[in-house]
Parts: structure tokens; C-alpha cells; sequence
């Protein structure tokens, strides 16, 4: 069925009831048996006439009405305030601070999480504080005997408070990149060459944080050194191969000074040890020496009253332990039977266990019998001159002597 039927009065009727006649006006929802949806012209027109009336013209009776350019102006307006309000959330990373700034000064921090800021009339800089940054130094510098080194180093440090690290200095990051370099000129410039290439790298590396650290702490810029590294020093490419042979000659020289502590260190205890040996030795016969003159001593001091007593008694005595401590290393038993002949016992042959009947016949056969030394003598001291078969007597005797001796030997 049609809205608008022919024949009906000249009268159209919506769907919400709503009639239109040619003299009424065109607004509101009029008559009905049920009320319709709000009128959108209604609603522009109390915004333009809230705007000021802003667009609106004038209709045929004199009174002012709104028109498309209003609506528009207070759609592009709530649009505005809607984006507006819009792009002002923002967030802020669990490891950063976000310092505030309004209309260019600071304002406060604010912590990470989910945040609002007025759009156009504050802005926000994320820093990030527990990140550790890294800032590298290097240059040619000039040491104290006037040699000329390349140094790298490498410095590490971390952001502590957001507002300083911004606005204590223009750029934090190249006042401590300036400050170090001067540290580190300085420190180089108060040492020698070789103390730097060599053992003095430690020293230099503590030098230069000391001094870092006096240098930025005036400044307050919100950083905190962790470390100073340093990382590399070496000549110029110029004379390298020079540097290189001298440092080569150094550690051989130091490589040959620790051999030679070495040496030492094994060599020193020994000697020592041998030298208190022989001191002891030393010690221990010249105790023993005393001891025995002191005994040889008190053992004449005790004989010298025997021996004036009985001089003759006390010579025979001594004579016979003398001869018995000088025969008591030989094997040879010389036996005198109170006659003119010495017997010679072979007792070596006797001792390498050689069997009784064996033993004792090579005993009868090599039994000698020797003439007395005394009747020698004087047989010589009687006569001037020897007999052909006294010279040939001896020297049979001689003969089996020295067969004798040489069957005990083997």
C-alpha cells in the first residue's frame, strides 16, 4: 500500500502517522498514534543556534533558519573534540620514564603503564633508565716522553634521573663523550709510552674513571658511570713493526728473567742444603777430633805412671797392641815356632769353604818354612859377603813366597 494514495485531500501521510499540508511548516513530528524517531533537523538546529546561528539563513516569514553549513560546522567541531581527545592516550614501556613537559617546561615524570595528556599543550619524552648504554673514545694522543699512541676506549653507563639527563645539558651523551676524551688525553699525557703498551694499562683505566667521574659530577646530568674499559693501545702505523721488535725484545727479556728465577730457586735450596752438610760434617768430625785428642790425651795421662813404673813391661805392651791393631786387618797368620823358620797359613784359601781333607793336606803342603829374620841378619852382619847356596836358598824361599801369596789371592 503507497503512502501517498490520489484522492485523499491533498493530504500525504508518512509511515509514523505524521500528516503534511501545504501551509503548515516542515518541522516536528505532529499527530500519530505513535511517536517516530527524533528529527535530525531539530537537533542541527538547537546546535547552529548554540553556534551562534552560525550558516542559518532567513526563510519567507522573517525568522532564521538553519541551514547544511551549520550542520557540517558541528559535525567537523564534535569530530575535533572526539580525535582531539583521541590522540592523547599514550603509553609508556615498563623499562622508561616519561618526563612531561607543558608549553615547553617540566612538568613531572610519569611512571610506565596506560597515560593521558592534553594534546597540543603537553608532550612526553620516553627515556629508557635501565638500559646501559655505551659510549666509544678514541684518538691519537701524545704521551709524556713525546711518543704519539692510538687509545680506544669504551665507557658504560646507565640513565638515573630522566629530568637531568634532558635539561641539565643540551646533549648529555656528547658532554660525556667530550669529557671523556679530555680524561683520557690527560691521564695518557702523565704516562710514558712503554708503560702504557705494557703493564700500566690498569693504571690508566682507573686513572681515567677517577678523573671522568670528577669532571661530570658538577654537571649533574643524570648518569651514573658502570665501567671504563680500555680496550686497545697501540703505536702508529708508521712505526709499528719498530714497537712491535721492542716489545718482542721485552718479554723475551722478561721470559729469560723468570728462567733465570727459576734456576735459581731450584739451584739456591740445593747449594743451601749441601753447604749445611758439609757444616755439619765439619762440626761433627772437629767434636769427634777433640773428643778423641782429649781421650789420647787422658789415656797418656794415665799410662805415663805405668810406664815409669814398669818401662820395659809397658813398652812390650804397647808393642804388641800396636802390631795386633795393624795385623787385625790381613789374613795372613804368621806363626813362630821359636825357631829359625816363620810359617805362613793360608787362611783365605781356608775360608771359601774348601773340604777338610782338602783343606788340610793343601795346609801341610803349603805350610812354608821360613827363615827367622833375625838369623838373616845376622848371617849378614857376620859375614861380608854371601854364599853362592845361601843366595840360591833365598831366593827359592822367595819363589815359594810369592807362590804362596798368590794361591791365597785366587
Amino acid at each position: 500500500m503507497a503512502w501517498n494514495q490520489p484522492g485523499n485531500n491533498g493530504q500525504d501521510r508518512d509511515p509514523w502517522g505524521s500528516s503534511n499540508n501545504q501551509g503548515g511548516n516542515s518541522g516536528g513530528n505532529k499527530g500519530g498514534r505513535d511517536k517516530g524517531p527524533p528529527d535530525l533537523d531539530d537537533i542541527f538546529r538547537k546546535l547552529s543556534k548554540k553556534l551562534g546561528g552560525f550558516g542559518g539563513g532567513k526563510n519567507d516569514g522573517g525568522q532564521q533558519a538553519p541551514g547544511r553549513g551549520g550542520r557540517l560546522i558541528g559535525i567537523v567541531a564534535v569530530a575535533a573534540v572526539v580525535i582531539w581527545a583521541g590522540s592523547g592516550f599514550y603509553t609508556i614501556k615498563e623499562a622508561e620514564r616519561g618526563v612531561v613537559t607543558r608549553f615547553g617546561k617540566f612538568s613531572h615524570l610519569v611512571e610506565p603503564g596506560l597515560n593521558w595528556k592534553p594534546t597540543f599543550i603537553d608532550q612526553v619524552r620516553a627515556v629508557n633508565v635501565e638500559a646501559v648504554r655505551e659510549l666509544a673514545a678514541s684518538g691519537t694522543m701524545l704521551t709524556s716522553d713525546e711518543n704519539v699512541v692510538r687509545v680506544e676506549m669504551n665507557v658504560q653507563y646507565r640513565v638515573t634521573n630522566p629530568e637531568r639527563y634532558l635539561f641539565a645539558v643540551t646533549s648529555a651523551d656528547d658532554s660525556l663523550r667530550q669529557a671523556t676524551d679530555s680524561a683520557l688525553r690527560g691521564v695518557i699525557g702523565r704516562s710514558t709510552m712503554d708503560r702504557i703498551l705494557t703493564e700500566g694499562r690498569t693504571v690508566v683505566r682507573s686513572d681515567t674513571q677517577r678523573e671522568l667521574e670528577e669532571t661530570i659530577r658538577p654537571y649533574d646530568m643524570g648518569i651514573t658511570l658502570l665501567d671504563v674499559n680500555f680496550q686497545a693501545a697501540r703505536p702508529p702505523e708508521e712505526v709499528k713493526a719498530a714497537f712491535d721488535d721492542a716489545i718482542a725484545a721485552r718479554e723475551n727479556r722478561e721470559q729469560y728473567v723468570r728462567e733465570a728465577e727459576a734456576y735459581a730457586n731450584e739451584v739456591q735450596p740445593r747449594a743451601n742444603g749441601q753447604a749445611q752438610r758439609i757444616l755439619e760434617e765439619a762440626r761433627a768430625y772437629k767434636t769427634r777430633t777433640v773428643l778423641e785428642a782429649q781421650g789420647e790425651v787422658a789415656r797418656f795421662a794415665k799410662l805415663l805412671p805405668e810406664y815409669k813404673a814398669a818401662p820395659e813391661i809397658t813398652r812390650e805392651r804397647l808393642y804388641i797392641e800396636t802390631m795386633e791393631r795393624v795385623l787385625s786387618h790381613t789374613r795372613k797368620v804368621l806363626v813362630n815356632d821359636k825357631g829359625n823358620n816363620l810359617m805362613v797359613l793360608p787362611l783365605d784359601q781356608l775360608m771359601r769353604g774348601q773340604s777338610a781333607p782338602s783343606s788340610a793336606g793343601q795346609s801341610n803342603n803349603s805350610l812354608l818354612h821360613l827363615p827367622a829374620a833375625s838369623g838373616s841378619n845376622e848371617r849378614a852382619s857376620n859375614g861380608s859377603s854371601f854364599s853362592p847356596d845361601s843366595i840360591m836358598d833365598q831366593r827359592r824361599v822367595n819363589a815359594q813366597r810369592n807362590d804362596t801369596q798368590r794361591e791365597g789371592r785366587d
